[in-house]
């Protein structure tokens, strides 16, 4: 049996043109190499899977490459670049200090800076999750990291800046890393797809791309999931089954209640949508989310706030052109105020139960007001 390998590891990107949605960031890299204008220290940071230690080791392998592009691409072809990509480059030390966070960790790794490199110019120390070093971790590495050899250059990457030490921080060039956006993943992932023969439904990679919180190795790990739950296959009805996602039919259907006024209806919906086992905290949050898209449905400026598939978009468009502004405003409003109660309530039901009265009652409230003291 072949050697199977996850799609975030087998897509990890290799050079800065394949990393994905953080574009402004590998353009300033790539000109600081191009330039020759290298700091002795940078700081990743951003949310999970966006790209960061990806980055800290393409940058890693570019500044060490023989034949650069015109792109400023490493050539993958020289010495350094194949040692680096056969995992055997002595330019690289990487230290996760999730594990490795105390003041012999570090020790050891200032005693390996003290050696040149044997090929190429630099050496580079990515040291992961750099917040969870112990304080006199931070202390040992302070000097070493204001004063390093000129051929060493420190890639600190982590989740949580604000637990780094601001002496760490102002001897760094910071770069934060932003989530990556639905668009930006779906795009990806169609790749994926199609380099792993894989059929994919534009609105299907558009529900795995929500779920996965702008975070593209989550996203890819969703994926794999789906298309081993498929067989290769996904559909829009298949994600949401296999991920547990509240459809939205089912916002749909309530929308069209309350717009009708039909509270027996709504009360028969959320019935249906309990008995199938979704909790009801994630009914009236995806609920106060509906409300919130169908309001920047209506108008277009505010279009590009709403990231989802085209053919759900549409349908979203025409619900809004149904639905009064003041009612939506009053409709995300009660949602959230139930979303934050349910915690605290003793009978969870009744109160979702009364929240959708609360908001079937909102229509005819808007209809009997003036047109006059609704423009006021």
């Amino acid at each position: 049996m072949d050697n199977y390998i996850v799609s975030a590891r087998k897509y990890r990107p290799s050079t800065f043109n394949n990393v994905v949605g953080q574009k402004s960031l590998t353009t300033t890299l790539k000109n600081a190499i191009l330039n020759n204008k290298l700091a002795h220290a940078y700081l990743f940071s951003g949310p999970r899977g966006v790209g960061k230690t990806s980055c800290a080791r393409i940058f890693a392998k570019t500044i060490n490459c023989m034949n650069l592009t015109d792109g400023c691409e490493a050539c993958n072809a020289c010495e350094s670049c194949i040692s680096f990509n056969e995992q055997r480059s002595l330019n690289i030390h990487e230290l996760d200090a999730a594990s490795n966070n105390s003041v012999d960790d570090i020790r050891s790794l200032i005693d390996q800076v003290r050696i040149p490199p044997q090929i190429g110019k630099y050496k580079v120390y990515i040291i992961d999750e750099v917040h969870m070093l112990s304080q006199q971790a931070f202390n040992a590495f302070l000097k070493t990291l204001e004063e390093p050899p000129k051929y060493a250059i420190f890639i600190l990457a982590t989740t949580e800046k604000q637990k780094v030490l601001a002496t760490i921080l102002s001897r760094c060039q910071l770069y934060d890393f932003t989530r990556i956006s639905i668009a930006d993943m779906v795009e990806h992932l169609q790749y994926v797809a199609s380099q792993e023969n894989v059929t994919a439904e534009s609105d299907a990679l558009n529900v795995i791309a929500q779920k996965a919180d702008g975070g593209l190795r989550d996203a890819l790990s969703i994926f794999d999931r789906v298309a081993s739950y498929t067989g290769g296959n996904i559909t829009y009805l298949s994600v949401i089954e296999n991920l547990n996602v509240l459809d939205y039919e089912y916002y749909f259907r309530i929308t069209d209640a309350l717009l009708k006024g039909e509270i027996r209806n709504c009360l028969l919906i959320l019935n249906e949508i309990l008995e199938k086992g979704f909790d009801g905290q994630h009914f009236i949050t995806g609920l106060a989310a509906h409300f919130r898209d169908l309001l920047v449905c209506r108008d277009e400026s505010t279009l590009v706030l709403f990231e989802v598939g085209a053919s759900i978009r549409d349908r979203y468009m025409e619900m809004a052109k149904q639905c009064p502004e003041q009612l939506l405003f009053r409709a995300i409003e009660l949602a959230n105020q139930c979303d934050l109660d349910y915690r605290d309530s003793r009978n969870k039901r009744l109160l979702l139960e009364l929240t959708l009265i609360q908001l079937c009652q909102l229509h005819e409230t808007d209809r009997t007001i003036p047109d006059d003291k609704k423009k006021s």
